[in-house]
């Protein structure tokens, strides 16, 4: 059993906790609590660090995976919570190519069900608002996640714990050029709608065809360069003296007016 925080293991493993640079340099990203080390696919897993409570009551899910037994005060140091759960995990980073699969999702496909639902996100900086975002998306049928390089880190663990394991199912990828990335979808038969304060109502469009909501940083919006690439400018309608809602309210909206139109049974 690990008993100092003193060791080289877990110093480095607090390192990558803290430093979202020290991360990127390992290709690794941190996930914490029993939910999300369950979820963990095996093949992506580095290795967990554990209680010897939690362990004598979650032996099976350790079953072939690499694993250290650590004391009470060493997994206090390495969590990022105020209360751990007991297990903590370093995991390799992933990303999937959203582009190229929307392309080819969309190909000669003419069912609604299947019509793939891209969210695209400029400049998102609340790790909340991103892990609701990814959450939501999973909920809502959503195909793939496209965001911009100036897009919080998605494997900062404020995030991760978010998402609640949907950033293990939900493809994503970040992106230099996403206006460039809204264009080449344009190309290929998608919709795409900017979130935007002078756009039409929402309930106005159909989304059954290959959609793409693109939506903007929590104080600025979306660029106007983004906006002008796009297909049509939508809003969520307000009542009182409500401008605007909460970036990742406002996904979650749109996302579910999406599933409802395509699945009009549920």
């Amino acid at each position: 059993m690990i008993t100092s925080t003193g060791n080289e293991k877990i110093k480095n493993v607090i390192k990558c906790v803290k430093q979202s640079k020290e991360r990127k340099k390992q290709g690794v990203f941190i996930v914490e609590g029993v939910r999300m080390f369950s979820e963990i696919p095996k093949t992506y897993h580095v290795e967990s660090f554990t209680t010897v409570k939690f362990y004598d009551n979650n032996r099976e899910l350790f079953e072939g995976l690499k694993y250290e037994l650590v004391s009470d005060n060493v997994m206090q140091a390495l969590s990022d919570t105020k209360t751990p759960q007991g297990v903590l995990s370093v995991v390799k980073r992933f990303e999937s190519d959203v582009i190229g699969q929307a392309i080819k999702d969309n190909a000669g496909n003419d069912r609604t069900e299947d019509a793939p639902l891209i969210i695209a996100l400029e400049n998102i900086q609340d790790p909340g608002n991103l892990g609701t975002i990814i959450r939501t998306a999973e909920g809502a049928g959503v195909t793939g996640i496209i965001m911009s390089n100036g897009t919080v880190d998605i494997y900062n663990p404020k995030v991760v714990r978010s998402t609640m394991g949907s950033i293990f199912r939900v493809p994503f990828t970040y992106t230099e050029n996403l206006l460039g990335c809204i264009e080449k979808l344009n190309e290929h038969g998608y919709m795409t709608y900017s979130a935007h304060l002078q756009g039409k109502s929402f309930y106005d469009f159909d989304y059954r065809k290959p959609t793409v909501f693109v939506m903007g940083n929590e104080g600025n919006g979306l660029s106007d360069e983004i906006c002008k690439v796009t297909n049509n400018k939508i809003l969520i309608p307000m009542m009182g003296q409500v401008e605007s809602l909460n970036v990742a309210t406002a996904s979650t909206v749109l996302m579910y007016e999406a599933m409802r139109q395509r699945y009009s049974s549920i």
